[in-house]
């Protein structure tokens, strides 16, 4: 990790976090976003394997293949979208006029405000489908992943809240806050793996993920240095934590596998995670000169509604063609999976294409005036916003009394962000 300090990787970058950036965005992490994504949606609607009894919809993963799995080295992108979000996040609170509590105010209703629309929709569908004699598990399915989705909402909104803290620890710290994470993920592994308790690993949730968030903030300020050191390391690291440690290679859970890389975030995640942008940042002086600013200014203020719809879209067709057709998908990697994938990736985007159109509007809050909160009612909206997450991405939309609370924690939370009734 020696290899984050002094001189910057290309072009200009913001002055030390105290007076980060007032600049245009960047274009490089603006790709990382819109590329991550991109990889997000085609892997959720490739590795699908699906089949439909009468009864029950069985669901399993192209990339369970053996040998396949290290394509997950790359294909699996949250520690990038992670990464990304930390610079983002680090310039623009860097650039903010507001204080830290408006900041983080501003932040949550971005985050929180386009889950309404997925709620209004996917709270009642289960019951009306249901009516119309949908089978049952298969509909459960469909709304229990649909929340599970939100992992990464539930985890970004706490790096988020820790922004302003985790910014005071850069400034003061520095290199030593990432490997402080990086060693609190090596003793929770430690214990995880070595009592059998499986529920200790979910502290690497805030360990692994907020680790690579805090390498965004050195690339904020232009102090990613000798990034292919980064990249041989991590992925050299990656490469021996498998070999000879419990992890096993695929950076994605894998039906019948015993250990998830993801599922707690593991010390092997952290390393691929290095690994990965190590390679980005030695990629980046070719990325930004793609042509590509027409594809961002389009797609990214539609990210979050790509990630929030892809599924329901899968859903839909997964509906049509598999419960209802009765076609199950070819043997992964078969002449017919390959004949198939062109007709089965058309169907998705063009069940995708209204749900963009009809939703990205809600990625832009509506202008309605912002509270003087302090940092009490600011958190206490992030708590609530969290809690409602955090519900859904547990019980998801199945039918039931959590989706409902789940929401009204959400509105809850966005409600205290505006301006108190005075009595």
């Amino acid at each position: 990790m020696t290899v984050l300090l002094d001189r910057p990787i290309a072009a200009a970058r913001p002055r030390p976090v105290s007076g980060v950036r007032t600049a245009a965005r960047d274009p490089f992490i603006d790709l990382l976003r819109v590329l991550g994504m991109a990889l997000i949606v085609f892997q959720h609607w490739t590795i699908p394997v699906l089949s439909f009894d009468g009864v029950r919809l069985t669901t399993g993963n192209a990339l369970a293949t053996p040998g396949v799995w290290v394509v997950t080295w790359l294909s699996q992108v949250m520690p990038l979208v992670f990464f990304a979000g930390g610079a983002a996040n680090a310039i623009s609170f860097g650039r903010s006029a507001a204080g830290a509590p408006r900041w983080l105010a501003i932040r949550l209703r971005r985050l929180a405000w386009p889950l309404l629309p997925l709620a209004a929709v996917w709270i009642p569908l289960p019951h009306i489908l249901l009516t119309f004699g949908v089978p049952e598990q298969p509909l459960e399915v469909g709304a229990r992943l649909t929340g599970q989705l939100l992992w990464f909402l539930a985890v970004y909104l706490i790096a988020v809240t820790a922004t302003p803290y985790l910014l005071r620890l850069h400034g003061r710290f520095g290199l030593r806050v990432p490997a402080a994470l990086a060693a609190g993920a090596v003793l929770t592994d430690v214990a995880r793996f070595s009592t059998g308790f499986e529920a200790v690993g979910y502290l690497n949730v805030v360990f692994v993920w907020l680790a690579v968030h805090q390498l965004g903030f050195f690339y904020a300020e232009g102090r990613l240095r000798l990034p292919w050191l980064l990249a041989v390391g991590g992925f050299g690291a990656a490469a021996l934590l498998v070999a000879f440690g419990p992890y096993p290679g695929s950076m994605i859970g894998l039906p019948g596998a015993g250990v998830s890389n993801m599922a707690p975030p593991t010390l092997a995640m952290l390393a691929v995670g290095a690994g990965q942008i190590g390679l980005a940042a030695l990629l980046r002086p070719w990325l930004v000169r793609l042509p590509t600013r027409r594809l961002l200014a389009w797609a990214g203020p539609r990210v979050m509604t790509a990630y929030l719809w892809h599924m329901p879209a899968l859903f839909v067709v997964t509906g049509v063609v598999v419960v209802l057709l009765r076609i199950g998908t070819p043997a992964p990697g078969s002449a017919f999976w390959f004949a198939g994938w062109p007709v089965w990736f058309g169907l998705l985007c063009l069940v995708m294409w209204p749900l963009m159109k009809g939703f990205a509007r809600f990625e832009t809050p509506p202008a309605l005036p912002y509270g003087s909160a302090g940092w009490g009612g600011t958190l206490g909206a992030a708590a609530l916003v969290g809690a409602g997450v955090l519900t859904l991405t547990t019980g998801g939309f199945a039918p039931g009394g959590g989706p409902f609370l789940a929401v009204l924690a959400v509105l809850g939370g966005l409600l205290m962000t505006g301006p108190r009734a005075r009595g």
